[in-house]
């Protein structure tokens, strides 16, 4: 069985699409920055740093009217996070930073040893999961925050209380269905051993009378 480290097809669909996932994110964000408020918003890393322990960056972003794309379903507003995904962890740049350069080292560990030549599914999974966490360390080293602007069911709430009152950015998108379908592979292959499609192959060669005992 061939390695995927030693796979040229698994690099390149590896590398297509943690390039094109980073390529969208970031484009994602410097548009909905330029184009969400009334005039383009541009980040000032040291004033964001300053910010930090205080944890007011919202000042730094002009009032601003989100841009509904679907009544109570989708829309767009511009935040500054501090933090990771959904919020967590709020002023510990520095961790994520470093978390995210280990993170990236185990998950090309699982693309060379947990995966197969021809695993496409997992493949683009890792290059999901490459590309939302390098889209995000980039503004972290860049701008000091993540820059988010993707909001989901902006308004229904439940008792009371709002169901998601979460903003995110593409980047988080990549890295929770990266997740989800390892995850799904993960449960398939503990359910039951995969075929190997080469011993497969082997298996329904026919005999040879002439060798046969």
């Amino acid at each position: 069985m061939t390695s995927p480290f030693r796979s040229r097809r698994a690099w390149t669909i590896l590398l297509v699409v943690t390039v094109l996932g980073l390529v969208i994110d970031l484009a994602s964000k410097s548009i909905a920055f330029e184009r969400i408020a009334d005039a383009p918003v541009s980040i000032d890393r040291a004033e964001v740093l300053e910010r930090l322990p205080s944890g007011t960056l919202s000042a730094l972003l002009p009032p601003h009217d989100p841009v509904v794309v679907i009544p109570r379903v989708l829309e767009f507003t511009l935040v500054l996070n501090p933090g990771a995904v959904f919020g967590i962890g709020g002023g510990k740049r520095v961790f994520f930073i470093v978390f995210t350069f280990v993170a990236v080292a185990f998950v090309l560990w699982i693309f060379g040893t947990w995966t197969r030549a021809r695993d496409t599914l997992s493949h683009v999974a890792i290059g999901l999961l490459l590309s939302g966490g390098l889209g995000n360390l980039y503004d972290r080293i860049l701008f000091g925050c993540v820059r988010d602007f993707i909001h989901p069911l902006p308004g229904v709430r439940v008792a009371g209380r709002e169901i998601w009152p979460y903003v995110s950015n593409l980047a988080d998108l990549f890295l929770l269905v990266g997740i989800a379908i390892l995850m799904l592979r993960s449960w398939r292959k503990e359910s039951g051993p995969e075929k190997d499609p080469s011993a497969e192959a082997t298996s329904d060669q026919p005999t040879d009378p002439a060798t046969s005992p």
